[in-house]
């Protein structure tokens, strides 16, 4: 118990470290939180001039806040919408959502048959670097004020649909490769969607229920009440099979239709910074940069084809919204990280083990989720700068 409290201790002080490093000298803390993970975890480097840097595990308790880092940002994530506004939008949820599929999906699909992979394996990578980081993405958003800025609602639109295709992915993967076929993939399918749509209509029409629940003048029983809540349904819904980060969105859906918003984001708010902190850190400690060597030449053409994607596809969704082009452009740089579901997807190859699933794609994968949480944050914290440079005034609208 002593090691494993010192460890979170140096964990959560070397987070605050970073943090303020990153805030002193004008940059996002997310890359400087996934760096110092690398730098503290388990893997190479493990010590610098002679003196051991190894100080934390990837071990379970970190997993778990990390876990809980996700689950509350797609929570506030959920705060911004309302079923009635997923509604009233599907259409255009719907259409910048398939645009980013066809795009996204399409190039890591492209990308696995230019290296000679197996049609598995390259369903496995397609995947991998279709689907953008909800948890980064919206960090991003939270940290740079464009949750409230136009471009964050096709940005939030394009990661619903990403996060709702993805259970279907996973349960079609998961059957296929386990040799369940098709019935078990159906099942599992049916499972995900009852699931979520049972939490749509609560969450449609439960306004009134949570409005009473969620009635105190405690502090401390408030926040009890929201944590316990959302990590019970989150809780709930792994053990299903059903994402916990989809789950947590749907919950805070439901909230975001009562008066408890405003204090929800000025009490809670605090707990989620510190899981999504964890969470980053998370990603550098599973990551072991020796291995990248071996896939560079993949991981290139990766990181440029869909960083490229995104942009087109980002900006093709702006525009459906009816964004000028610096706006449409600004949604493509938002949509540029990956993180958590690349990391579940790889979880599922390596469980098979099989060929380049147990092997090459992790590799790739953790170097992968690295690069583009770096660049995607970077890109967003200097988004105006980048437009600027492609979009001269004159050229704008």
């Amino acid at each position: 118990m002593a090691e494993l409290l010192l460890e979170l201790g140096v964990a959560v002080a070397g987070i605050a470290l970073a943090g303020a490093l990153a805030s002193r000298i004008g940059l996002s803390v997310i890359p400087a939180y996934i760096l110092v993970g690398v730098l503290l975890g388990p893997n190479a480097p493990t010590a610098i001039l002679g003196l051991p840097v190894d100080f934390v595990s990837d071990g379970e308790v970190i997993a778990v806040l990390a876990e809980l880092g996700v689950v509350f940002l797609l929570f506030f994530l959920g705060l911004e919408f309302s079923v009635e506004q997923l509604l009233r939008d599907r259409r255009k949820i719907t259409t910048v959502g398939s645009v980013d599929f066809l795009v996204n999906f399409g190039i890591g699909a492209a990308i696995g048959l230019a290296f000679g992979w197996t049609l598995v394996e390259t369903l496995f990578l397609a995947g991998i670097v279709y689907i953008s980081s909800s948890a980064v993405v919206t960090k991003s958003l939270i940290e740079t004020g464009w949750i409230a800025n136009e471009e964050s609602s096709p940005i939030l639109g394009t990661l619903v649909f990403e996060d709702i295709l993805i259970a279907v992915y996973l349960a079609l993967l998961a059957a296929v490769t386990g040799g369940g076929g098709l019935r078990e993939a159906a099942v599992s399918v049916g499972v995900a969607f009852l699931f979520l749509g049972g939490l749509s209509v609560v969450a449609w029409y439960g306004s009134a229920w949570f409005e009473r629940l969620f009635t105190t003048g405690s502090d401390e029983l408030f926040i009890l009440r929201v944590v316990g809540l959302t990590t019970l349904v989150a809780g709930a819904a792994l053990a299903l099979g059903v994402s916990e980060a989809v789950a947590a969105f749907f919950l805070g859906t439901g909230l975001s239709q009562t008066t408890h918003v405003e204090r929800i984001e000025h009490i809670v708010a605090p707990a989620r910074d510190l899981f999504a902190a964890v969470f980053f850190f998370a990603i550098g400690l599973s990551t072991d940069i020796t291995l990248l060597a071996g896939v560079a030449g993949l991981l290139a053409v990766a990181v440029v084809a869909t960083t490229a994607g995104k942009l087109v596809s980002g900006t093709l969704s702006g525009r459906v919204y009816g964004l000028d082009q610096r706006r449409s452009l600004r949604v493509g740089l938002g949509l540029v990280p990956r993180g958590e579901f690349s990391l579940v997807i790889v979880a599922l190859a390596a469980s098979i083990g099989t060929g380049r699933l147990g092997s090459v794609l992790p590799a790739f994968t953790v170097g992968y989720v690295l690069v583009m949480s770096v660049v995607g944050s970077v890109l967003v914290d200097r988004a105006d700068t980048i437009t600027s440079a492609i979009l001269p005034s004159s050229a704008e609208q």
